[in-house]
């Protein structure tokens, strides 16, 4: 680190700071603050919402994933294909949670079920979410230490204070400084600032990396992996333990189920001027996981060719000394990326990347606050008032709660000790509620038969079962080694399953459940009409725009709404969504041609694949560059519009969060 490379990285909050303080005056309202009015445009949600989900937790989850795997990840994650059409098209989940008004997923669970359901599941959520956000200061912390060679403690008037912690305080205060400031009005516009400069430097940092090592390199690290731990092969992963075919048919399957089960965006989910607009966001985030994240697996790979070719010796000696003196393997595969960044990239672009990671730092962190903070007082303390707050005590009770929320991960990153890998601790987590809010979520939404008492069943079942593994994962290795029935179990659910692994169990049963115990208790269909707001129950200043055709292009526009292509959808918008279909749909052709081909007895050999791979990867940094550009105007339209849209927004104070026998408050 040079002194260009820190001032870049004090320059990128001081801007921050700038735009967060330009907020605050659209944030005094309770539906500014959670929702930000519900005001954004479709780029200005995908690029933000992106980097809020590309935090440096994320990162690190990836750059572990795609050390062990490589490119064959790239080949089996290309079969959530279908699945990625199929939800862009059909606005699945997404654009009739938008139309329910909801502004959190417990405040629709009020609507659509009960009162003490919307607490119950806000508790789960709230709780799931503080574990699961626990060790995010903690990753971070780790990951900024050694990419920016900090000491393990600093002297001050001569006390030796804990760089760890002391970063940890820094890193956290930031982020609770931009929600308190203008909370999700703050959160979007922060986030798609950081997100919109992350994209440019990964770009160069992704460039600068396969000029340093040649592709030739890379085919050495193909070459080199033992048989069954194949990088380039997707058909020789026979060896691998963790991140196998079944890992990526699982995520197939929690593509469907989870959409917007997990709370930590949950701001984003309601911020959206439309349901439209919401459905053209989660139409584009597509191309955040097909090519903006490339530089997740740039990285990794790139460590492998280091390591086994000797020109660079001096480079993967450095990377060993930081990753030996690593008490667990869960934290050697934590600290290889930052060591090898901080050891391969030039001043000035050293700065970039750590500027950018810290802004990805700051983007989930401030998300995840103000989310978990805001859970708790909307779905948990709210529903207990019998009469509303007013919206400043409102507004003071929900900074309360997300400061608590930071002191929270503060103490939990100080004690937890890493035992697995970050996917896995994640996944795992996450399903305490996950696991059962996707069938009360899904069923609440499309199905009328769906019942309280199957929605109660689902997610006490779900949550149960995801418990259970957290606890057994966590037992000291002498506890599990009894004999019996139990014992049996808790060994295989220790060591026989991963986290990913459990949550598809906790999926296949709540479903199951929610189905059966609904169809026993249903007396009488729910009116889903008045809670979408549809045919008489729609809301003057949120109906759908139709897009009226002659009668000579009748015929294909009812093709094209059969396929997903509806009345709301403008010209522009069809052409968008063919453009960004189109990948995965040539992708996912490829996928089951090579899947054929390789049962008929198709081998090609390690040759193949590497200039296979090499081709994919010059093919997806040009569309990288193209999309953004592309993201980088059209959040900048975005970002003028909703501020237009927050000058002349008026105020509803009945728009808190609070529902009334099954109506929201405002109506």
């Amino acid at each position: 680190m040079t002194a260009l490379d820190w001032l870049i990285i004090l320059a990128l909050p001081l801007v921050l700071l700038i735009a967060a303080v330009r907020t605050r005056r659209h944030a005094q309202s309770v539906s500014g603050f959670l929702a930000a009015n519900r005001c954004a445009g479709r780029y200005l949600i995908t690029v933000a919402y992106g980097m809020a989900q590309v935090g440096v937790i994320s990162l690190v989850w990836f750059w572990q994933q795609y050390y062990d795997v490589g490119f064959t990840s790239v080949f089996w994650g290309w079969m959530e294909g279908p699945a990625m059409i199929i939800l862009a098209l059909s606005g699945w989940v997404v654009y009739r949670y938008r139309q329910t008004r909801a502004m959190t997923m417990a405040q629709f669970f009020e609507l659509r079920y009960s009162r003490s359901f919307r607490v119950f599941a806000g508790l789960v959520a709230f709780l799931s979410g503080l574990i699961n956000y626990g060790i995010f200061p903690a990753v971070a912390a780790r990951f900024f230490i050694v990419l920016l060679g900090l000491p393990d403690a600093w002297v001050i008037g001569g006390v030796e204070v804990s760089v760890f912690a002391s970063l940890m305080l820094a890193l956290l205060g930031t982020a609770l400084f931009f929600v308190f400031m203008g909370g999700q009005i703050a959160v979007i516009v922060t986030d798609w600032i950081q997100g919109t400069f992350a994209n440019w430097v990964f770009l160069a940092v992704m460039a600068y990396l396969l000029w340093l090592v040649p592709w030739s390199s890379i085919e050495l690290a193909f070459e080199a992996m033992p048989a069954g731990t194949s990088l380039s092969d997707p058909f020789d992963l026979g060896g691998e333990e963790r991140f196998d075919a079944w890992y990526w048919v699982i995520a197939v399957i929690v593509l469907f189920y989870g959409m917007l089960s997990w709370q930590g965006t949950s701001g984003y989910n309601a911020s959206a001027v439309t349901a439209h607009e919401a459905k053209m966001a989660n139409i584009l985030a597509g191309w955040r996981f097909r090519v903006l994240m490339l530089v997740t697996l740039i990285l990794p790979v790139c460590i492998r060719a280091i390591q086994v070719d000797p020109q660079f010796a001096g480079i993967a000696e450095g990377i060993a000394s930081v990753t030996d003196v690593q008490s667990t393997e869960a934290l050697q595969s934590e600290v290889r990326a930052p060591a090898a960044a901080a050891l391969m990239l030039p001043s000035g672009l050293l700065g970039l990347f750590a500027a950018a990671l810290v802004g990805a730092f700051i983007s989930t962190n401030d998300t995840y606050l103000h989310s978990w903070g805001s859970i708790f007082v909307q779905d948990v303390v709210l529903p207990f008032r019998k009469r509303p707050l007013s919206p400043r005590a409102h507004l003071w009770l929900l900074r309360g709660s997300i400061f608590g929320v930071a002191v929270f991960a503060f103490i939990f990153s100080m004690l937890y000790t890493p035992t697995q890998y970050v996917a896995m601790f994640l996944a795992l987590t996450g399903a305490i509620f996950v696991g059962g809010a996707g069938s009360a979520i899904i069923g609440g939404l499309y199905w009328s038969r769906g019942t309280t008492a199957g929605a109660w069943t689902a997610m006490v079942a779900g949550m149960s079962l995801a418990c259970s593994g957290i606890i057994v994962k966590q037992l000291p290795d002498d506890v599990v080694t009894g004999d019996g029935a139990m014992f049996d179990l808790f060994r295989w659910m220790r060591e026989g399953v991963t986290g990913q692994e459990l949550t598809f169990w906790s999926i296949v049963i709540s479903i199951a459940l929610y189905v059966i115990v609904s169809l026993m208790t249903c007396r009488e269909r729910f009116n889903m009409d008045r809670m979408l707001h549809r045919g008489r129950y729609a809301r003057t200043d949120e109906k759908p725009t139709s897009i009226d055709a002659p009668s000579s292009e009748r015929g294909w526009r009812l093709i094209l709404e059969r396929l997903g292509f509806d009345r709301e959808m403008t010209r522009s918008d069809r052409w968008v969504t063919g453009i960004t279909l189109a990948w995965p749909i040539v992708f996912t052709g490829l996928f089951f041609m090579a899947i054929i081909a390789h049962a008929a007895g198709w081998s090609p050999g390690n040759s193949f694949w590497a200039n296979a791979w090499g081709g994919y990867t010059v093919l997806a940094l040009i569309v990288a560059l193209i999309v953004v550009i592309w993201f980088t105007i059209g959040g900048l339209k975005d970002l003028q519009a909703m501020f237009t849209r927050l000058d002349r927004y008026h105020t509803d104070e009945g728009d808190d969060g609070r529902v009334i026998n099954h109506h929201n408050a405002d109506e």
